[in-house]
């Protein structure tokens, strides 16, 4: 799976969550944890640019 099709399934589970639970509940945090990592290595691949900027919404 690209990197960019992961960002926006954890984007998009993450606001499911948040709809349905407390910020604080630890799913919520595990998946937010989650997407940060994956945006940690996206950022990481920009920089080397070896994939293209994600579009805007």
């Amino acid at each position: 799976m690209e990197i960019v099709s992961k960002i926006e399934i954890l984007r998009l589970e993450l606001n499911k969550l948040c709809a349905n639970k407390r910020l604080a509940d630890q799913e919520v945090i595990e998946t937010s944890q989650q997407l940060d990592a994956v945006l940690n290595e996206y950022n990481l691949l920009r920089m080397q640019r070896r994939v293209p900027f994600l579009k805007k919404a």
